[in-house]
C-alpha cells in the first residue's frame, strides 16, 4: 500500500539534498511525520495547504517503512499513518507536483 506526504518546496528540496528529514516544523513539534492515504491526502491538502504553491506529493510503500510506522486515530476517528522515524529519500517511490488548478490541489494522475 502506498502513503503520501505533502512536502513544500523547502522540505522536498532538504529531503534531496540532505537524504532524510524529521519533516516539516508541525512533524518535529508531534514527534513523528505525518502521512495520508489516498482517500486522505486532498482532505490534507485541503486543510493545512490550502493556496500554498509548489507543493510535491512523495508516495511512500507504508510496509517497506517497518514497524516505524504506527496507524492512529486522527480526523474523524480515521486511522492515520505516522512515521516514528525519519523520513528518508530513499524510501520515495514517486514524487510528484501538486498544482493548483482553481484554488484546490491537483492530485497526480500516479495515485492510487
Amino acid at each position: 500500500m502506498l502513503i503520501y506526504k505533502i512536502l513544500r518546496p523547502e522540505e522536498w528540496a532538504y529531503l534531496q539534498r540532505n537524504g532524510q528529514s524529521t519533516g516539516a516544523p508541525i512533524d518535529v513539534a508531534d514527534g513523528f511525520v505525518h502521512f495520508s492515504t489516498a482517500t486522505q491526502a486532498q482532505a490534507t491538502a485541503d486543510l493545512h495547504f490550502a493556496g500554498q504553491d509548489g507543493l510535491v506529493l512523495a508516495a511512500f510503500d507504508a510496509d517497506a517503512l517497518g514497524d516505524d510506522l504506527k496507524w492512529e486515530p486522527s480526523r474523524g476517528g480515521d486511522l492515520f499513518p505516522h512515521l516514528f522515524a525519519p523520513l528518508r529519500h530513499s524510501d520515495v517511490v514517486w514524487c510528484q507536483p501538486m498544482p493548483l488548478v482553481d484554488g484546490r490541489h491537483q492530485m497526480p494522475d500516479e495515485m492510487v
